[in-house]
């Protein structure tokens, strides 16, 4: 049951509203999360910024899928795992795809590296070291892959933490989408 409820445009503080009446006219609604991020003007502001960012992130889309995965299994947003196992299919992840993901892991050891590592900036960035990097490094992926993995981990950790402080769960963006 949602803690924090969904705004429409008109009920939104003036901070957000102007960005909520934005996305609903562009999209012809925003979702529950967004509605109800749109409480705080400053956190719905900065998560659509991130947002938007990371969407020009140098990971490829599918593989950022698979980071969104594993994070979301870590935090236990069952709201964002579903919403990126649908994004992940959308993307071309199979199931195996998918649920290798949620275990931060992939059949391509340079995609499990990047996972494990996606995971260890999640739960443990201050045990990450020199070697760590490099490893990554040799596995192929370069700075900007490895700083956009931060970001994305960042998103994630927004969204998967609003949605559960908030009460937000698959059932409720169901519903809440058919009304």
């Amino acid at each position: 049951m949602p803690r924090l409820r969904a705004l429409d445009p008109e009920q939104a503080p003036s901070g957000a509203r102007a960005l909520l009446a934005d996305i609903i006219d562009r999209h012809g609604d925003a979702g529950p999360m967004v509605r109800t991020m749109a409480h705080s003007p400053a956190l719905l502001q900065g998560y659509l910024q991130l947002s938007r960012a990371m969407k020009r992130s140098s990971v490829p889309r599918p593989l950022s899928e698979k980071i969104s995965l594993a994070v979301q299994e870590w935090i236990g947003c069952a709201l964002c795992l579903a919403a990126h196992t649908a994004a992940g299919r959308a993307a071309g992840l199979t199931d195996t795809d998918i649920e290798l993901a949620r275990q931060a892991t992939a059949t391509d050891a340079r995609e499990a590296a990047l996972l494990t590592h996606a995971v260890r900036v999640l739960t443990e960035p201050a045990s990450i070291t020199d070697a760590d990097i490099a490893d990554l490094r040799r596995h192929g992926w370069s700075d900007r892959a490895i700083a956009d993995v931060v970001g994305l981990v960042a998103l994630n950790q927004l969204t998967g933490s609003f949605n559960l402080v908030a009460g937000l769960e698959p059932a409720q963006e169901a519903a809440t989408s058919s009304s």
